[in-house]
């Protein structure tokens, strides 16, 4: 466990993204995505918009994807062992890092064919408690034609990530302009933000 979280901080050290491929277990990932598959077929997604509570739109020619948060209260099996993953990580980044990490939240996030998500940054004008984001992909056999690529938007050195299964992606809230590109196919993930509250 802790070779994935050195992993995805080494690389985001180098690099200012973290890039583990293994974070997730494939059995984790796996269990996550049949979950995510329930919850659609239950009609539970909803349309995702941008800004927080106090200012969300909803425009999808900026993002057309789907939601739904992931919350303790729902006490699924498979949540709360993403849960404590997670709360494993923030301890080992915390004290390796000194970060200060205090809380977090997370949703699934799924696109369908055609789904994509503009150019943007994951921190509100009017609320500057994410510090970093972490993208979680639950996408087996996950193809070069099925598009659906993070891209980051750096200086010089744009880096364009496949949404594979059990990886996941690390980065500054509030420095790198990152989107999701057009996709070709279901492209499934848990997204979040880890925060000081």
């Amino acid at each position: 466990m802790e070779k994935n979280f050195e992993a995805l901080i080494a690389s985001y050290i180098e690099n200012k993204v973290g890039i583990s491929e293994h974070f997730l277990t494939y059995e984790l990932a796996n269990n996550l995505k049949q979950n995510l598959y329930s919850l659609n077929e239950q009609s539970l997604l909803k349309e995702a918009g941008t800004g927080n509570s106090e200012s969300i739109a909803y425009d999808s020619t900026v993002r057309s994807d789907s939601i739904y948060w992931l919350d303790k209260k729902h006490n699924n099996a498979f949540e709360n062992e993403f849960f404590k993953h997670i709360e494993d990580f923030i301890r080992y980044l915390n004290q390796s890092c000194y970060t200060g990490i205090t809380g977090y939240e997370f949703h699934y996030s799924l696109y369908k064919k055609g789904d994509f998500y503009l150019k943007h940054l994951d921190q509100f004008q009017n609320n500057s408690s994410r510090k970093f984001s972490m993208i979680s992909y639950l996408n087996s056999n996950w193809q070069t034609a099925d598009g659906g690529e993070l891209l980051i938007h750096q200086d010089n050195n744009n880096q364009k990530i496949s949404p594979t299964q059990g990886k996941t992606v690390f980065f500054k809230s509030d420095e790198l302009l990152h989107e999701v590109l057009l996709t070709q196919n279901t492209r499934m993930s848990i997204t979040g933000w880890l925060k000081c509250d």
